[in-house]
């Protein structure tokens, strides 16, 4: 996984992302360039796809909902996503982490 998808900064990890939308379930799709796709069931209307990755997002990486931040693209597709202290890592993430 390419380290700018997906790095630590001290104890938080920031993670380069694409969102699709609509999706039939939510799932970490994999590469897309040099971001990481995520699929959500959540409609890209009202704030609702957000709320919807930052609900995934808590429950994989085992962290309250207010420890998941849009730092950068809460209109777009293309985001920036802060997680603080994650307590788990998922599987899908276990290779190619950076830390820095």
């Amino acid at each position: 996984m390419p380290a700018s998808s997906l790095q630590y900064e001290g104890e938080d990890l920031l993670l380069r992302l694409v969102l699709q939308p609509k999706s039939s379930r939510n799932q970490f799709v994999g590469l897309l360039g040099d971001e990481l796709k995520i699929a959500i069931t959540a409609p890209p209307v009202d704030g609702k796809a957000n709320a919807h990755l930052i609900k995934f997002l808590s429950k994989q990486f085992k962290v309250a909902k207010g420890a998941v931040s849009v730092e950068k693209g809460l209109l777009n597709r293309h985001k920036l996503v802060r997680i603080r202290a994650p307590k788990k890592i998922p599987e899908f993430f276990q290779q190619g982490i950076s830390k820095t």
